[in-house]
Order: C-alpha cells, then structure tokens, then sequence
C-alpha cells in the first residue's frame, strides 16, 4: 500500500477556496480504529459551516467529512474488503473525515452494509436518511396527521417526505426556490409551499431543518398540542437570540431535537440496511442531486452554499 494519499484538506477557516487537494500521509492502522478506502462522501451543510470557521474547537488543517462509505482496508475487527458507511462522531472535527481516499476511523462508528448500489448513490442514503428517520422517531407522529418539513428540498428533508408514507402522514414542504417546487410534488410532498405563502392547514408536526432562524415561527404555526423537532441548520444560525421558553412555546406543544449521533455505528444498522435496501428496491429515493470528483471539492461548497442542490451533493472518488 502506497504511503500517501490524495485529500481535500481544509487549511485555514475561510471560502471555499480554503480547500485544497494535496498529497497527505496515508493514516497508520492503530487498535480500535479502521482504515476505509472512501469511495464516495455526501456533503453536509455542517462542513460548509465548519468550513466558514463556526464550529467550536475543530483545529486547522482539518480533513473534513462528517460521512463516507467505503470498503474496509486494514482493520482487526472487520474483514478487508467489506462495504461500510460511518456516520459522524466527531469526523471532519475532532479527526480527519471523509474528503480523503482514506479516512481511519473508530470501529465504533462503522456499518457493515450489504448492496449492489452504486458508490454515488450509496454516498447519497447515510447521513441523510438516518437524520431524518431520527427526527421523525423524535416527533413520534400518529398515523393520519400533518407533517411539515422546512426546507424540504434539502437531502434530509426530501429523505423525510419519503419516510413520512411509512407513517400514514399527510405532507406539506417548503421551499424559497419556486422551481424546486415540481420536484417536491414528485417526491412525496402533499402540498408546496413557496416563500412566504400561506400554509393550507396547520400542521401536527414540523420538521424544522431550517434551525435556530425559525423556530419562534414554527412554535407559532405548528398545531395546539402539536410537535416541532429542529434538526437543521440551513439558515446559518446555531443560537436563538432572546429566546424565552415560557413565552414562545404555546402551552401543550412540545420541542425537541434530533442529534445524528443517536443513529452512528450499530445503532442505526439495521434502520440504515433497510434503507438502503428500500432505495434499491425502488421504495425510496437516494435523492442524488449532483455528483463532483474531489479535485472539484471546492466547486461543490460553492454549489452547496448557493443553494442550488435539491437533494444530495455527494464527491465520488
């Protein structure tokens, strides 16, 4: 095996353009950890935000990567050549991540996973789809009511509108790019809604992938006795401003959160094979927007950051 391998890594907190591709010693094997070969990597809206220096503690140079999925190189506990997905756990931050050829990584965070997806597609389900199965388990929705999902066209939310019809529920998305609206429709939305326009209904549930900007709406907007679960972070924002518990949220509507660390490594498993399973069978979509090379690495913050994906970015290798 060759010494060095080719990674994006992040030099410094700043644009885009603080991603360069390099030649970087390949990590040596040590015990509870194991070496994947990273065939392809989903982007996330927190390596865009790591990125732009606001997460707290990530030292630079960083290989980012909150995700990949891979085959296993050298390890103890896996045999060499099994196709696995980790999920973060402090990749990207407190370790290198997935932007490299290889990513060593605690054997606690690996799934071993079974299919004949291809690699892009593959890189599309994990993060995505295990976020947004945690954040409906958090809303823990009856079959029969109304979910709404901000930032519908988001991976994490288009993954939501496909496992909102395992539960029986009505959907509404959101979105502020009118043209993303048909899309929506396709994948599983009940109902678009556009910018400001009015909602239909109340809904019994938000998923609010937006975040922190917001929640105080989706407190005022969501149904009495109704759920809102914030998951994301598209808005940019981490903290809420004067944020007063006794005054925003309505008497008998509940808030709460989903943390993708809940659903890392064995944890998520057997919800993560089923659903790789079910985007194989045609009962999901892997929601695949675009495909980079990682020489383009730096093209697809930029792509990421305009906004401009409806569903996943992924950078196969």
């Amino acid at each position: 095996m060759d010494t060095t391998m080719r990674a994006a890594v992040a030099e410094r907190p700043g644009p885009p353009e603080v991603l360069r591709v390099m030649d970087v010693p390949l990590p040596r094997l040590r015990p509870g950890w194991t070496l994947v070969q990273v065939r392809s990597f989903g982007l996330n809206r927190s390596e865009l935000m790591t990125r732009q220096g606001h997460s707290p503690g990530v030292r630079f140079p960083r290989i980012l990567g909150v995700e990949c999925v891979g085959i296993v190189a050298e390890s103890v506990a896996l045999r060499p050549g099994t196709t696995v997905a980790a999920v973060m756990g402090e990749m990207g931050r407190a370790f290198d991540g997935g932007y490299a050829e290889y990513a060593l990584l605690p054997d606690s965070l690996l799934t071993p996973l079974t299919t004949t997806l291809d690699w892009a597609t593959l890189g599309a389900i994990p993060q995505a789809y295990l976020t947004a199965l945690g954040s409906l388990a958090a809303l823990a929705p009856a079959d029969g009511g109304v979910l709404l999902v901000r930032g519908g066209s988001s991976s994490v939310g288009l993954a939501a509108l496909s496992l909102a019809r395992d539960h029986g529920l009505r959907t509404i998305a959101t979105t502020r790019n009118p043209a993303k609206a048909e899309l929506l429709l396709e994948r599983g939305a009940g109902h678009v809604v556009v910018g400001q326009d009015r909602l239909p209904v109340r809904p019994d549930y938000i998923l609010d992938l937006v975040g922190a900007s917001t929640v105080a709406e989706s407190l005022r907007l969501v149904a009495p006795g109704g759920t809102v679960c914030v998951t994301g972070t598209l808005g940019g924002a981490w903290t809420i401003p004067d944020f007063e518990p006794v005054a925003m949220i309505p008497s008998g509507t509940k808030l709460t959160a989903f943390h993708s660390d809940d659903l890392n490594g064995p944890a998520g498993a057997k919800a993560l094979q089923q659903i790789v399973d079910g985007v194989a069978e045609g009962r999901y979509d892997a929601n695949l927007d675009r495909v980079f090379t990682l020489d383009e690495i730096a093209d697809a913050h930029r792509y990421m950051e305009a906004n401009q994906a409806t569903g996943k970015v992924v950078v196969r290798l």
